[in-house]
C-alpha cells in the first residue's frame, strides 16, 4: 500500500498526516507555526515528518500552504500570513528529510482532495471555494488541476468586485473576500451592534456588550437561535457568495462548485441564500444548466488529504 504525509501549513498551526490511498489519514500530529521565521517553519515540517515515518514507511510529501506557488510546485513566491518570499520549500525540506516534496498552494489541495475523496467525487469539472478568514480557491477541469500558467490561478478571493471598495490584506481594494468571508461576516455583526443596538441587542450581548467582543461562533449561535440580525450577517455574506459563483460559472461552466471552510460550517445558514442568488444572477438563467453547491465534506483535514495525495501522483 501507497503511502505519503500530507502536511497543511497554516498561520497557527502546522499539521501533518500519514494518509493512504484510499484518502484515508492512518496518524496526523499538528504543532503550532512559528510564522515569523521560515527556517523554524522549515524545522517544524522535518520534525512533524520524521515523528510520523518512525511507524509508516513513507515514500513522499506533499505540503499545502497558503500562498502562491511557483509553476514547478517548489518555491512558495509569496504567504501573506507567514514569512515565506521567494522561500525554495521542497528543495530545503526534501533535503531535510531525504524524501521527494511537492508543494501546493493549501486551497488547490483542498480543491484536489474533495474531487477524488470528497463532495466532488467523480466529477471531472469542478469549482472549490473555501470561505474562512479569506477566500481560497480551486479547480479542476477534465479531471486535472488547474494552476494557470505560472502556478498561482484561482485566486478568486482577490477579483475585485467593489472597485475602491474596502481594504484587502493583498494591497488592493474591494476583494472579493472582503465582502464573503469570515471577516465579512463579522464586519457586518459588528457594525449592526454598533449602530443599531436594538437590533442587534442579541449580537451585542454575545459580545460582552462590546461589538469588537463578537466573535464569528457567536454570529452563527445567534442565528441558529433565529435572531434577525444575525440572520441577515448571512445573508449579506450569503448573497455575496452567490454572486460570486455566478461570475465563476459564467467563465468556468463547472458541474458542482464545493464550498468548504469555516464559515461554510453554518451549512444551509450561508448556503441557501448563495443559492438563491446563484440562480438569479447566473447568465442565461433558465436556459442553461445549474451548477449544484454542495458543502465540502472533508472539512480541515482536505488540504492535508489532497496534498499528500498530489505528492503520489505527481
Amino acid at each position: 500500500m501507497s503511502l505519503t504525509i500530507g502536511v497543511d501549513v497554516g498561520g497557527t498551526k502546522v499539521a501533518a498526516g500519514v494518509v493512504d490511498e484510499q484518502g484515508d489519514i492512518l496518524v496526523s500530529t499538528r504543532r503550532p507555526t512559528p510564522s515569523a521565521s521560515p527556517e523554524h517553519v522549515e524545522e517544524t515540517i522535518a520534525a512533524l515528518v520524521t515523528e510520523l515515518r518512525r511507524e509508516h514507511d513513507v515514500e513522499a510529501i506533499g505540503i499545502g500552504a497558503a500562498g502562491f506557488i511557483d509553476a514547478e510546485r517548489s518555491t512558495v513566491l509569496f504567504a501573506p500570513n507567514l514569512a515565506w518570499r521567494n522561500e525554495p520549500l521542497r528543495d530545503v525540506v526534501s533535503k531535510r528529510t531525504g524524501l521527494p516534496v511537492v508543494v501546493e498552494n493549501d486551497a488547490n489541495a483542498a480543491a484536489w482532495a474533495e474531487h477524488r475523496f470528497g463532495a466532488g467525487r467523480g466529477e471531472p469539472d469542478l469549482v472549490c471555494v473555501t470561505v474562512g478568514t479569506g477566500i481560497g480557491g480551486g479547480v479542476v477541469l477534465g479531471g486535472q488541476l488547474y494552476r494557470g500558467r505560472h502556478g498561482i490561478g484561482a485566486e478568486f478571493g482577490h477579483m475585485n468586485v467593489v472597485p475602491n471598495g474596502r481594504r484587502c490584506g493583498c494591497g488592493q481594494r474591494g476583494c472579493w473576500e472582503q465582502y464573503c468571508s469570515g471577516r465579512a461576516l463579522l464586519h457586518e455583526a459588528r457594525e449592526i451592534a454598533d449602530v443599531q443596538t436594538e437590533y442587534g441587542a442579541r449580537l451585542l450581548a454575545l459580545g460582552g456588550g462590546e461589538p469588537e467582543g463578537i466573535e464569528a461562533v457567536e454570529v452563527t449561535q445567534a442565528a441558529l437561535e433565529g435572531d434577525a440580525a444575525a440572520l441577515d450577517c448571512f445573508e449579506e455574506v450569503g448573497s455575496w457568495l452567490g454572486k460570486g459563483l455566478a461570475d465563476l460559472a459564467a467563465l468556468l461552466d463547472p458541474g458542482v462548485f464545493v464550498v468548504g471552510g469555516g464559515v461554510a460550517d453554518a451549512g444551509k445558514l450561508l448556503l441557501e441564500p448563495a443559492q438563491r442568488v446563484f440562480a438569479e444572477q447566473l447568465t442565461g438563467t433558465g436556459h442553461r444548466p445549474l451548477a449544484e453547491i454542495r458543502l465540502a465534506r472533508l472539512g480541515n483535514e482536505a488540504g492535508l488529504v489532497g496534498a499528500a495525495d498530489l505528492a503520489r501522483v505527481r
